[in-house]
């Protein structure tokens, strides 16, 4: 079936930009308040701290450069090992680079599609070893600096069974909460469940600075000193002096104009990408071999990127060809992200038993879901979906 010329484009996922964002703006033109230091940037950081629940908040360039950070101020040092789940997005394995460590990569679950922390457990236990008071692994001898359990997809990990682990073994555990802003698990916000937090707001996250993120933690001695690094490590307040290594990872008091305007319309965000989730949920449901994205009993999510798996066999298609499907009718989709373990920016990383983030990997494709998305386009997605069964 060929595509409507007069049909409009549905896009995967773009900002939703209703509230005082001109106006933070303009005042930070008017009054010349428009590089890296101004009053919006304290005021974004204040603002994230109390949606967080954490007393310290820190902002930075990008979410990648808070995960930087994060890893620095949480100790983790050159050769040592990072665990990490291979179902994500690049950016936390590269950041672990940044800092001259090594992610070891853990399977999704199958349930929620999450980190698993049995398996993460189980290779703690079994293949790493206390030496020189520190856990290391066996096989490679290097310390385990540190966790990063990614919330993907807006939905929070299982973390009470890898911060138990954690805390046995003295190991921080640094949230990649990315994706998740607005998500609780157990009723807590993600962000604050870690010795550390991190979050992006690219264009297409829940709210936006256009690019930016911050890092969010309980401890004043992280947060000073991640505010030090990501001001050049500059030791003196007029002298021009730096006592280490720093970066220029400063958001700008515009970018951060932008996230104030649109941190005070997240609640309504979040409650229109769920609604929307809703609504895919029950419309997906008649369409044999079409999963909706799960939610646990225990989770609040956010929805970030509303994503179906697609049993091939059962409907009749593959994921990649529902893509191009729908893509002919001017509907933007995407794949998950091809698993780290794969990846040839990381070859040679090691993994543990990993079954099911290749088949999610197979199976999964998220739909367009920006939460100003209107029922009609949600419609027309799902009637697509169902137009490409068995090759349509």
């Amino acid at each position: 079936m060929r595509s409507d010329s007069s049909e409009e484009f549905v896009p995967l996922s773009v900002p939703s930009l209703h509230g005082n964002e001109w106006s933070y703006v303009k005042e930070c033109l008017d009054t010349n308040w428009v590089s890296s230091v101004g009053p919006f940037v304290d005021r974004f950081e204040v603002g994230m701290a109390a949606k967080v629940g954490t007393p310290h908040a820190v902002a930075t360039v990008n979410g990648t450069a808070a995960l930087h950070i994060a890893l620095l101020v949480a100790g983790v040092q050159p050769d040592d090992e990072v665990l990490i789940s291979t179902l994500t997005f690049i950016a936390p394995a590269n950041a672990i680079r940044y800092a001259g460590a090594w992610p070891v990569f853990i399977d999704a679950e199958a349930d929620y599609w999450q980190i698993d922390g049995g398996k993460l457990v189980d290779f703690l236990h079994r293949d790493c070893s206390w030496r020189d008071g520190a856990l290391r692994n066996r096989s490679t001898g290097r310390r385990i600096g540190a966790i990063v359990p990614v919330h993907i997809l807006g939905h929070p990990v299982d973390l009470d069974p890898i911060c138990e682990v954690a805390s046995k073994y003295q190991i921080p555990v640094i949230e990649d909460a990315t994706e998740s802003l607005g998500a609780r698990y157990k009723g807590r916000a993600t962000g604050q469940l870690g010795d550390l937090g991190c979050f992006s707001f690219n264009g297409n996250k829940i709210i936006t600075t256009g690019g930016g993120g911050m890092l969010t933690t309980n401890s004043a001695s992280m947060a000073r000193h991640a505010k030090h690094l990501t001001t050049q490590a500059k030791d003196d307040p007029l002298e021009y002096t730096h006592d280490e290594i720093g970066y220029n990872y400063r958001l700008t008091n515009v970018q951060a104009a932008i996230g104030c305007a649109q941190l005070e319309e997240l609640d309504a965000i979040v409650a229109r990408k769920r609604r929307i989730a809703e609504r895919y949920t029950a419309a997906l449901g008649d369409i044999p071999g079409v999963t909706a994205m799960p939610e646990a009993s225990w989770a609040f999510s956010t929805f970030w990127l509303f994503t179906i798996r697609i049993d091939a066999t059962r409907f009749g298609s593959d994921s990649r060809s529902v893509l191009r499907s729908l893509e002919r009718k001017k509907i933007q989709s995407r794949p998950l992200w091809q698993p780290l373990h794969r990846s040839r920016a990381h070859a040679g990383a090691q993994c543990g038993r990993i079954d099911v983030a290749d088949e999610l990997y197979q199976d999964c494709l998220s739909l367009p879901c920006s939460a100003d998305l209107r029922d009609e386009q949600i419609d027309r997605v799902v009637a697509a979906i169902a137009e490409a069964q068995y090759g349509n």
